[in-house]
């Protein structure tokens, strides 16, 4: 596991990944996240199956939240209490993920 980044680094981590924003976890750490709008219900659940697969081979596993056609996924390293680089390497992940799977548009 990679340690866990300030928050500067964090911040000049997320303007290489588009959309992506500061957040906190339940637990007040902190952490990144993005809501991913997908065109179906189907779209959107098929992400989650993709992200799932890729967090197990990982071992390193997203808060995810689905809306109907929207995604939430939070990426935060529990163990490092806070976000890591491999958050921010698994979040451009997400993000490939989310376009071979039916992306929206941004809104």
């Amino acid at each position: 596991m990679s340690s866990r980044l300030d928050e500067t680094a964090v911040i000049a981590g997320l303007k290489t990944l588009q959309g992506w924003q500061l957040a906190r976890d339940d637990e007040q750490r902190l952490a990144i996240e993005k809501d991913y709008p997908f065109n179906s219900f189907n779209a959107a659940f098929a992400f989650l199956g993709r992200v799932a697969l890729i967090a197990e081979r990982a071992n390193h596993h997203p808060e995810l939240l689905n809306r109907y056609r929207r995604v939430l996924v939070r990426w935060t390293s529990h163990s490092e209490g806070g976000v890591t680089a491999v958050d921010l390497e698994l979040a451009a992940t997400c993000d490939k993920l989310a376009v071979d799977t039916g992306l929206k548009a941004l809104e």
